[in-house]
Order: C-alpha cells, then structure tokens, then sequence
C-alpha cells in the first residue's frame, strides 16, 4: 500500500520554507518595532518628569528671591546657588541673580518702592548628555504700598 500524502511537483518542494521564513522576518520586525515604541513612549515619560522637577528647582529659587527681597528687604547676594533638598529636587543646582531699582511715585514728600528681578535657573546633569536638563524662571516684584 502507498501513502496517500500530498505530491508535491518536482522543484515546488522549497517555496513553503521560503513562506516560513518570510513569515519570520515579518513577525521579528513587528516584535523589533513594537520594542522600540515601547522604549520610546518610556524616555518621552521620563524626559517630561524630569522637565516639571526642573521647572519646580527653578520655582523654588523664585520663591527664594522673592522671599529674601521682600521680607528681608535685599537682594541675595550677586549669584546664589542652592541644593534643594526636597526628595524630588535632589541633585539640582539652582542659581539665584537679583537686581534691584528704585523708582519713587507721589509728591514730596515722595514714597519709594524697589523693584526687584529675579533669575533663576536650575540644572541636573552634565550638558551634552541624555539625562541633561536646564529650566530658567523670572519674576519681577515690587515692595510698592
């Protein structure tokens, strides 16, 4: 007795594999690119946490500047670094700069007020590389009546 398997043509023996491995790449290159979306999705994540903590370092030296202007009536001294301390501030340099003007309104006797313009930019990291990120915040408040 013969079996009664499926014939296959004389030459024709080799198109399934070809069809096997195409399927393959095909799958690879879907698993490869889902992969890659993946890790993309996860950096976007990262960067845009990593973007609101630098721009909360540079809030906190604003927040620095106005109280040290305000309550304590000065400007901080000609560049003031800090190092936050908070748990999601850690590592950030902050640099404070103020400049103060006078103006005076009213007449005599005239009453003066000061103005005062806070910089502040916070950095983490080391500029040129992937975890490197830089915000800058200014505010101008006066001590007007």
């Amino acid at each position: 007795m013969r079996g009664h398997g499926i014939s296959v043509a004389r030459g024709a023996g080799g198109f399934a594999l070809i069809a096997a491995i195409f399927v393959i790449l095909v799958l690879a290159a879907l698993a490869m690119f889902a992969v890659r979306i993946g890790v993309t999705q996860q950096q976007t994540a990262d960067f845009a946490l990593l973007n609101a903590r630098a721009q909360l370092a540079a809030d906190s030296g604003i927040e620095f500047g106005i109280n040290q202007a305000l309550v304590h009536g000065s400007c901080p001294a000609a560049a003031t670094t800090l190092n936050p301390g908070a748990a999601g501030l850690k590592g950030f340099a902050v640099v404070v700069t103020c400049s103060v003007t006078n103006h005076q309104i009213g007449a005599a006797p005239p009453t003066t007020y000061h103005a005062y313009a806070l910089t502040s930019v916070a950095q983490l990291g080391t500029y040129g590389t992937s975890g490197y990120v830089a915000r800058t915040a200014t505010r101008t408040v006066n001590d007007a009546p």
